[in-house]
């Protein structure tokens, strides 16, 4: 059996970290061309704009993750029928709130841009990127429902082969949008938002060859199903949201600071954070359709073996990627930074060092609450989430920043990760004797 436990722990985990950071890839190769295309007023536009997108991404992940862990659950207790009104009630989630985000792309994109902070010089490029993000959300959204529940249906290598082929889709249209075709911010968000488009594409194929064990089926109660997919998808809906809080946060602090200097430096480590933070999200859903075929089948040694098994990989993560970043510092700015700005460059160089070291306690934090949420325990999964994504992060960045200036802000998500660290802990102990004492 622990043979068997880590073979499927490799196999899920392996396939979710790359296709997730594949995924990820959908914002760094923006960032990237963007910066070689556009400038530092484009890698600003798109630091203002992301925390929509984190929204966006966090809303269908929410119903995704939510959705396929009770699928998993009742499918693994023999229930089928409730398990396809599951998978019905997410997608009628999916049309609404996709309808309500082409609404506001539609009527409130430059509100929103405001809002946000772009001011004059960045204001048309933030409107463009947010405009076109919002009016193809419905492809954002499905994308994340089809890969959860097409992963949790025992298909893990689709799942993540259709993320990495949009991924690339993306790569390779960004560079033709941007620089061939000289479209600017227009092209970078228009390539972004076809590449789950592909993504659907491919994994629609083993819809109609009849290989999916869910479907539609007739449901009742569907508020109930919403706030219940809601309820366990919770976690991964708050770390998402949290990055675009955190993003949105300090670009207004570093305005004050540095100016939209600030906010580019800001924005080369935010993007290299979405594609680590990726890593652990991969490790994450990768656990959670385990966890939760385990919680449907009352084996809960199985479930702790497989939480042990991807807080290992995350400290292992955590090492090579803070190595990585620190050794290649100079590598990582320099391809952000094409003009070689001596000030961006400085700024940057700080924020990788000094914010980075909080993955080593971020990536508990995330693998436990969603490990929470697969093991159909919303309320300490909601916590360790909303601690990490609201509480904690906002007042450090604010009390940090106005002690330690550019340092205090780099430092505040390390801190504030370390202090949620210590409630994840209390929590996984106090729910860890609950059971056993069952």
């Amino acid at each position: 059996m622990k043979n068997s436990v880590l073979h499927n722990f490799f196999k899920y985990v392996s396939m979710n970290v790359a296709g997730m950071i594949g995924l990820s890839c959908y914002i760094l190769a923006d960032t990237f061309f963007i910066s070689q295309g556009i400038g530092p007023d484009g890698l600003t536009a798109l630091n203002i704009a992301l925390p929509v997108f984190n929204i966006m991404n966090g809303a269908g992940l929410m119903i995704g993750m939510g959705g396929a862990a009770r699928f998993s659950i009742l499918k693994a207790s023999g229930d089928h029928k409730k398990a396809n009104s599951v998978f019905t009630s997410c997608f009628c989630l999916a049309s609404v709130i996709s309808i309500i985000l082409i609404f506001c792309g539609l009527f409130f994109s430059g509100n929103i841009a405001r809002l946000l902070g772009a001011n004059d010089e960045v204001y048309s490029m933030t409107l463009i990127y947010l405009k076109v993000m919002l009016l193809f959300s419905p492809l954002f959204m499905f994308n994340n429902l089809m890969t959860c529940f097409v992963r949790n249906d025992g298909a893990p290598n689709l799942a993540m082969a259709a993320m990495i082929v949009g991924s690339l889709g993306n790569i390779i249209m960004d560079y033709v949008f941007i620089f061939p075709c000289k479209l600017g911010m227009f092209g970078a968000i228009a390539a972004t938002a076809m590449a789950p488009g592909i993504s659907l594409i491919l994994m629609m194929f083993r819809t109609l060859k009849g290989k999916n064990s869910f479907g539609f089926a007739k449901t009742k109660h569907m508020f109930k199903k919403w706030f219940d997919v809601a309820s366990l998808g919770v976690s991964s809906f708050i770390t998402e949201v949290s990055s675009g809080i955190v993003i949105l946060v300090f670009n207004f602090i570093i305005l004050e600071l540095m100016g939209n200097v600030g906010v580019a430096a800001y924005g080369i480590v935010a993007n290299i954070a979405l594609v680590v933070t990726a890593i652990f999200t991969g490790i994450s859903q990768g656990i959670q359709p385990l966890v939760s075929k385990s919680k449907g089948e009352g084996n809960y040694s199985v479930s702790r073996k497989i939480y042990r098994y991807g807080i290992t990989a995350g400290a292992l993560s955590a090492v090579l990627i803070y190595v990585a970043v620190f050794i290649f510092t100079d590598e990582i700015i320099g391809a952000f930074n094409p003009e070689g700005l001596e000030e961006l460059s400085r700024c940057a160089s700080d924020g990788l060092r000094l914010y980075f070291p909080g993955f080593f306690f971020a990536g508990v934090n995330i693998i436990t609450a969603v490990f929470f949420g697969a093991w159909d325990k919303p309320a300490p999964s909601f916590i360790i989430s909303v601690l990490r994504g609201f509480v904690i992060i906002i007042p450090c960045a604010f009390i940090m920043s106005s002690l330690l200036g550019m340092t205090g802000v780099w430092l505040a998500f390390p801190v504030s990760e370390l202090l949620v660290l210590f409630v994840a802990v209390t929590l996984k102990i106090r729910e860890g004797r609950k059971v056993t004492a069952m």
